[in-house]
């Protein structure tokens, strides 16, 4: 079996980088002529982690996987017509211990022909994709069509096999569908409506309708807003709005959101959404707040955020006030810092975060890096929460390229140390390599 299974989401056996790029080979070649004189574009992250865990048999057992993510894309980039992208990773485990025993080690995220023409603006992909239609956020094994409907009209529809059921009960019975009907009006504003069904075992999974809306108005004012009807369970699962606009120099995004548990969550019998346990706690959260931002001079921008969250059976709420400030110079030099205080009524909500973060990417001559990235959170908690009443995460990453920008080496190491996790050190080294041809 190669790295990649078309039938499945995932796979249980080690592949080679070599198998994966045989197969990623094999596919172009198979595209018909007229995409071969097009443009092809490979991109290869290599990433090798470090870091220590507990497993079965070990204590602190090094873990040391070795991951490649391989992007390919045949298309022509200024003109309509076909086109094909993949993309997908493979992993190996250099040490011989069981952390990944029960974990897959490849894995197809998207793979798929696309057919594009002006009129209509006309989309048609076939294939393992990711679909984003209103309520849908979906992986699939099908085929997604999109077009203009007129000039006021537009509308999408999907069908498939959803990818995260593969290992549920196997494929036989497995099917997604749905789609979306926007209305719009040049650009001001553009209003859907959508819907998604998924079977399992050819029993309901999930049933979702929503609405979402996007409108844009004289002086800079926006607002954007989504809703989501779970129709097994006939209640609104989640409402999400925001505003935006100036005044005089300040922008404000003031912002609303509401989930209920039961009809976010809820999901069929044959779901394999690991949140199911959540549906019968009646649970509903509130959220409500604003941001502002202000720019001062050419350098600094200054936010402030206010964020409240309130519970319905927790019968307990907190707010999180914060002000951050952020300075840019012209040669691509950022430092900043934030200080935010969370009061709550349950002790683990009760904290003041402190925040300090950085990234350079031009640095002086005789300097060999391309550039220095560094990220510092402090949190203090009021009340200790299992004996500990501090987290503290620390991160710097530096990195280089070469080869005309075409070859990217970046290592980076975090420590993080919590309540939950009394402390962890990894480390990650990654190469990219971006290679641009036409044929």
């Amino acid at each position: 079996m190669g790295i990649f299974s078309c039938s499945g989401g995932s796979m249980r056996t080690s592949a080679s980088f070599g198998r994966f790029l045989g197969l990623a080979i094999l596919l172009a070649l198979c595209m018909p002529i007229s995409v071969l004189a097009a443009e092809v574009s490979v991109k290869s992250d290599t990433l090798l982690r470090i870091f220590q865990r507990d497993t079965a048999t070990k204590t602190d057992a090094a873990v040391t996987p070795f991951y490649e993510y391989l992007q390919v894309d045949v298309d022509t980039p200024d003109e309509p017509g076909l086109a094909f992208h993949l993309y997908g990773w493979g992993r190996w485990d250099m040490v011989d211990n069981d952390y990944y025993s029960d974990a897959t080690a490849g894995e197809l995220l998207y793979g798929y022909l696309e057919y594009t023409r002006k009129e209509a603006h006309f989309n048609a992909r076939l294939g393992r994709q990711q679909v984003f239609e209103g309520v849908a956020n979906e992986a699939i094994d099908g085929l997604r069509v999109s077009s203009d409907l007129g000039k006021y009209f537009s509308g999408s529809l999907y069908a498939g096999q959803p990818v995260g059921l593969s290992t549920e009960n196997g494929r036989d019975g497995d099917i997604i569908y749905g789609g979306r009907l926007a209305n719009h009006l040049a650009s001001w504003y553009d209003l859907g409506v959508s819907y998604k069904k998924i079977e399992n075992n050819s029993k309901e999974a999930e049933e979702t309708a929503g609405v979402d809306l996007s409108a844009y108005f004289p002086a800079g004012i926006s607002l954007y807003g989504f809703s989501s009807y779970n129709t097994s369970y006939k209640g609104w699962g989640e409402h999400s709005y925001e505003l935006r606009f100036p005044v005089g120099p300040v922008s404000l995004r003031p912002y609303f959101q509401k989930f209920q548990y039961q009809d976010y969550f809820g999901t069929g019998a044959n779901s394999a959404s690991p949140f199911r346990a959540l549906v019968n706690s009646d649970e509903e959260l509130t959220v409500f707040g604003s941001d502002l931002t202000l720019p001062v001079g050419d350098s600094w921008t200054l936010v402030a955020k206010a964020k409240h969250y309130d519970y319905k059976i927790l019968a307990g709420s907190s707010q999180y006030l914060a002000a951050q400030a952020t300075w840019s110079s012209e040669r691509h030099y950022q430092i900043g810092g934030e200080i935010g205080f969370m009061n709550g009524d349950d002790d683990q909500n009760k904290y003041t975060l402190v925040r300090l973060f950085t990234y350079c990417d031009q640095l002086p001559e005789g300097v060999p890096l391309g550039f220095v990235s560094g990220d510092l959170v402090y949190v203090s908690y009021n009340q200790d929460i299992y004996g500990e009443g501090r987290s503290l995460f620390a991160s710097l990453g530096v990195g280089q390229k070469y080869l005309d920008d075409a070859l990217e080496l970046k290592l980076s190491g975090d420590y993080s140390a919590d309540p939950y996790f009394d402390k962890d050190l990894r480390a990650m080294l990654t190469v990219s390599y971006h290679f641009d041809r036409n044929l």
